[in-house]
């Protein structure tokens, strides 16, 4: 009987998961979840064909060569910007991720971010906790309208369309979009008749401004402070995408200018350091990259992984979910 293939988990997981995988592999799991320095991740890969990447350890050249065995990289994500997708081309890896299952619970937790950030839900809990809550007055914790406000979206796969959805259908908005290529028009009219618009039009026209553009060294930083004072005066950006999509110091200057209102960010660039600036403004809303974070989605990410690696390694049935630079 051939020896069962080894296989790494870099960070721990659901039991119910590990059972699933020690059923076809040799598994070694991270059980205290260590974050793992780069030498100790390839240490522990050393005669591994496949890892299980639950969070965004980076898997770049240098590692992918100094883990010959290796033949099977599976993200629970969907974003895999902390993988070197050519690399593992060029050595032979597969590449999974996660899409699709994540869809509709960050579509949800973008909402309750730009909800939260426009109606300045943050700012008014902490007021009240420090009992500062004594008087009513007309325009106190005043914020935003979302219902009937004019929504763009920046970035218009799965998640930006579930947004737009929950948008036009649900609060009655118009929708805008950017996006390299225009959707098919049945597509837009089932989002209430959303509409295709350059970069600068998106900027200018938004009452709120969310981001779901994937990162890449293209759009590094496509939020800048020149976007942000293209924005209209007051409106509310919220970014459930990848930080570094917005540049965060720049970011932070418009808020406390005013010229942005307010703003929703789950992410952030340096994570887990947030910068500073952030951290002190009234007006922000920030979470610790939790937008996929509901048991049920956080579960089918997981299996979802499992099975890429129980596909490619094990059952011989190839990948579900490979990414799309190694589609067929």
């Amino acid at each position: 009987m051939s020896q069962r293939p080894a296989i790494l988990i870099s960070r721990r997981i659901f039991p119910e998961v590990v059972a699933r995988l020690r059923a076809h592999f040799e598994v070694q799991t991270n059980e205290a979840d260590a974050v793992w320095s780069r030498d100790e991740l390839i240490a522990r890969l050393q005669g591994k064909a496949g890892v299980f990447v639950p969070t965004a350890e980076p898997i770049d050249a240098a590692l992918l060569a100094a883990c010959p065995d290796l033949r099977a990289v599976c993200s629970m994500a969907v974003g895999y910007n902390n993988i070197d997708v050519a690399a593992c081309q060029a050595h032979g890896v597969m590449v999974t991720h996660a899409p699709d299952v994540l869809t509709e619970t960050t579509a949800d937790f973008g909402f309750a971010l730009l909800l939260a950030a426009a109606r300045r839900v943050g700012e008014a809990e902490r007021l009240l906790r420090r009992g500062e809550w004594t008087k009513w007055s007309v325009d106190f914790m005043a914020g935003a309208d979302v219902h009937g406000a004019t929504l763009g979206i920046l970035g218009m796969g799965r998640i930006g369309q579930a947004i737009a959805r929950r948008g036009a259908l649900g609060f009655g908005m118009k929708v805008i979009y950017h996006n390299r290529s225009r959707l098919p028009e049945a597509t837009e009219a089932a989002l209430g008749g959303a509409e295709r618009v350059e970069l600068d039009a998106l900027l200018q026209r938004s009452d709120h401004l969310m981001i779901v553009v994937p990162y890449s060294a293209a759009t590094h930083h496509v939020i800048g402070a020149a976007e942000l004072a293209r924005m209209k005066r007051g409106a509310v950006l919220v970014n459930i995408a990848r930080g570094g999509v917005v540049d965060d110091a720049a970011l932070a200057m418009a808020l406390r200018s005013g010229h942005v209102g307010a703003a929703g960010l789950d992410v952030f660039e340096g994570e887990p350091a947030v910068h500073p600036a952030l951290l002190d403004l009234p007006n922000t809303v920030l979470t610790p990259h939790i937008a996929s974070a509901s048991e049920p989605t956080r579960r089918a990410m997981a299996d979802l992984a499992a099975d890429n690696l129980i596909g490619l390694l094990a059952t011989g049935q190839g990948a579900k979910t490979p990414v799309p630079e190694m589609r067929g």
